[in-house]
C-alpha cells in the first residue's frame, strides 16, 4: 500500500501504531526491527521520517505457540470477542502454569478454546492481565491480542478498573462500613503469606461494606482500590475478621460455630470476584460483567442465616 501524504512529518513508529492497532509500539518496533515491516522495501529505523506517498509492506508472521499445552476443561464464558474473552473461574483453579502446576490450570485451558491467544503475555501467561488467588472464584478477563494486553494491563496499573467481591468473614462486624489501608508485602517470617508487617510493604486500600450479619460472620461487599497479593484476605484478617475457611490467614478464627458443618458446606475459603468494571480496548467504551456468588458460598450463608435466627 502507499502511505497517504496526510501522514507527511510523522514519525514511522507513530504512524504504523496508528495503522496496525492490534499491535502495541513496542511489538511494532520489534518488526521493524526484524524487517517484517518495510517502506519502499528497505528496513528503517523506528525514528525515521515519513514524506507520504512511500510504499509500506508488512508481513508480520504468526505468532509463536505458547510453551501451554490446550485442555479440555469447562469454563463459563460470560463474553467474548476479537480482543478478549471474560471468563468465570472456579474456585480451585489456578491462573496459570508455574512453580510445580502444569496442568488444568484456567490458561490450559483457555489455549484450547482460543488460538489466537498464543504468545500474548509471556509463554506461561498468554493474555493474562490480571489473576484471583487459586481458591477464589468469579470474574477475570483476558486479553486475545497485543492491543488489548497493553490496554487492559494499563487499566489495571493505573487503578481505573472497578472490582467488587462477595466475601463471608468470621465474625459480627459491627460498623457498617469502612476502609482498610495498611500496606501490603511478602511476610519476613513467612514466604507464603503476605503481610503489613514487611518492611517491602506498598500501599493497598480495600473499602468494604456490611451486607448482612449472620450470627458470628458477616457478609460483606468488597472494593479493593489496588491490588495487591492476597489483599483483601489480609486486610480483613489483620483486622480481627478473617475470610471464612481461609487456610493460610484464617487458623481458628476463620471457622464459626458448628465449623464442622460449614467445612462440610465449603471446601475453601468464602470469597468471590462478583463484578468488574473496564473500558473495552477496542471501543473506548465502559462496560461491566458480573457473576453471581456460587452455590458453595450460598449453602454457607443460608445455614449460618438459619443459625443466626
Amino acid at each position: 500500500m502507499e502511505i497517504p501524504l496526510e501522514f507527511a512529518g510523522q514519525r514511522a513508529d507513530v504512524f504504523l501504531s496508528g495503522f496496525l492497532t492490534d499491535l502495541s509500539r513496542s511489538s511494532i518496533k520489534k518488526h521493524i526491527e526484524r524487517g517484517n515491516i518495510l517502506i519502499d522495501r528497505k528496513t528503517f529505523k523506528p525514528s525515521k521520517i515519513i514524506s507520504g506517498g512511500e510504499s509500506l509492506s508488512v508481513n508480520i508472521p504468526p505468532p509463536e505457540p505458547c510453551g501451554v499445552k490446550g485442555e479440555e476443561i469447562d469454563i463459563e464464558v460470560l463474553h467474548e470477542d476479537r480482543d478478549m474473552i471474560v471468563v468465570n473461574k472456579p474456585a480451585g483453579m489456578v491462573v496459570h502454569p508455574g512453580a510445580g502446576v502444569t496442568g488444568g490450570t484456567l490458561v490450559n485451558a483457555l489455549v484450547h478454546m482460543c488460538e489466537d491467544l498464543s504468545g500474548i503475555g509471556g509463554e506461561m501467561r498468554p493474555g493474562i492481565v490480571h489473576r484471583l488467588d487459586k481458591e477464589t472464584s468469579g470474574i477475570m478477563v483476558v486479553a486475545k491480542n497485543d492491543r488489548a494486553h497493553k490496554s487492559l494491563s494499563e487499566q489495571f496499573k493505573s487503578r481505573e478498573t472497578e472490582k467488587e467481591y462477595a466475601a463471608v468473614v468470621s465474625g459480627e462486624m459491627k460498623k457498617s462500613s469502612g476502609v482498610f489501608s495498611s500496606p501490603i508485602g511478602r511476610s519476613p517470617s513467612n514466604r507464603i503469606k503476605m503481610s503489613s508487617s514487611s518492611k517491602a510493604a506498598r500501599d493497598a486500600e480495600t473499602r468494604w461494606e456490611v451486607v448482612e450479619r449472620l450470627g458470628g460472620a458477616t457478609l460483606v461487599s468488597v472494593w479493593p482500590k489496588t491490588g495487591r497479593t492476597h489483599q483483601i484476605r489480609v486486610h480483613f484478617s489483620e483486622n480481627g475478621f478473617p475470610v471464612l475457611a481461609d487456610k493460610v490467614y484464617g487458623g481458628k478464627k476463620s471457622r464459626p460455630r458448628n465449623s464442622g458443618t460449614v467445612g462440610s458446606l465449603i471446601k475453601r475459603h468464602a470469597l468471590h470476584a462478583k463484578s468488574l468494571g473496564f473500558t473495552h480496548p477496542a471501543t473506548g467504551k465502559r462496560i461491566e460483567f458480573s457473576a453471581g456468588i456460587p452455590e458453595d458460598m450460598i449453602s454457607v450463608i443460608d445455614f449460618l442465616r438459619r443459625q443466626g435466627g
